[in-house]
């Protein structure tokens, strides 16, 4: 909230997206269907609210806020991590408030994959998602964070094993996320090996977390870990070229998140195959103030991506995956030297 922690040279990669523009859409902008399906679950939108906060003095008020603006627009939200409400009993209201405030919601528990590797299971799995009631459990994946930060988990061994297991076990789909340096296709083919459920890519251009460390070891005195997080403050993968990466190399379902910051990065998702697209800063002023300025921002993220719809002639989200995008520069380099093809989204036709 006071510093500047987004990504500063390298970029989400939506800039070399293209949306092919419609004179004659043929369609009636108030007729526009923006619902869609994703695990089982409808969305009024293809929006969900990204992994913020939890267990610390505001996190109370900042999901309750994101909770009722969710479930008064029919959309979804991911908590942040339950690592201290798993291991603190006390701070569990901090989580269950979104229940409370979201009876109907697509609601996201949310544990580390750090925790997972070395000391979690399934026990803590479970009780994470009976926090929340939760209709799926994210895992999330913060290797660089947790490197940059002094007192970070850096045991990432057998870690597909223990996702493996979780997915099995489990009652709710399991849902796997890195937190701003993008997943590889790689990774995402080991990922669906792994039996999970959707992958939300979290790529390279929007919030930092080894900028948000480096701040962190500056205010505390440490030059050490501050020059490590400046140095790595753009590593990852632009999330365009994550979102490509991960839809041509598995066929699980895909969250575009990383720097989403409109309702036209919402419909470019849409438009590169994503099945939703995540926003997490763009929310964290609003809720600060409350569900009603929640609800507002997401309403406008929501309006853009009915305007975009409308002038590329798309009255359904279906329709939407099916209109043609051009990838152009940096993105397009980059799919061609990693074995893709971005020509797969130039699709004409009538």
């Amino acid at each position: 909230m006071e510093e500047n922690v987004q990504a500063r040279r390298v970029t989400t990669g939506f800039e070399d997206i293209t949306l092919v523009h419609r004179a004659l859409p043929e369609i009636d902008h108030i007729k526009i269907d923006l619902t869609t399906q994703f695990l089982n679950h409808k969305f009024a939108a293809p929006v969900i609210v990204e992994a913020l906060t939890g267990g610390v003095e505001k996190a109370t008020k900042i999901n309750a806020a994101i909770a009722a603006a969710v479930e008064k627009l029919g959309l979804g939200m991911i908590v942040g991590s339950q690592r201290a409400a798993i291991e603190d009993s006390k701070l569990e209201k901090t989580f269950s408030v979104v229940r409370e405030k979201a009876p109907n919601a697509f609601l996201v528990a949310n544990l580390g994959g750090a925790q997972l590797a070395s000391k979690y299971g399934v026990k803590e799995a479970r009780k994470a998602v009976d926090m929340l009631q939760a209709d799926a459990l994210a895992v999330h994946l913060n290797p660089l964070q947790e490197t940059v930060q002094p007192e970070g988990e850096t045991s990432y061994k057998g870690l597909a094993d223990k996702i493996h297991e979780i997915s099995q076990a489990l009652d709710v789909p399991v849902i796997v996320k890195e937190t701003g340096a993008g997943i590889s296709a790689e990774d995402a083919q080991r990922l669906e090996f792994a039996g999970v459920a959707a992958i939300d890519v979290a790529g390279v251009g929007g919030t930092s977390w080894a900028a948000v460390e480096s701040y962190r070891a500056k205010r505390q005195g440490d030059q050490f870990h501050q020059a490590l997080g400046e140095t790595f403050w753009d590593w990852g993968i632009p999330t365009v070229a994550s979102l490509i990466e991960t839809r041509q190399s598995a066929h699980t379902p895909v969250i575009a998140s990383g720097g989403i910051r409109t309702g036209v990065d919402v419909a470019k998702s849409i438009v590169l195959r994503a099945s939703l697209a995540g926003m997490a800063h763009p929310i964290l002023d609003p809720a600060f103030h409350g569900a009603a300025k929640v609800e507002e921002k997401l309403r406008l993220t929501i309006e853009e991506l009915r305007t975009a719809m409308f002038l590329v002639g798309a009255d359904s989200i279906p329709k939407l995956a099916k209109a043609p995008a051009i990838v152009t520069g940096k993105m397009a380099e980059w799919l061609i030297m990693r074995g893709f093809d971005p020509q797969l989204y130039a699709r004409r036709g009538l």
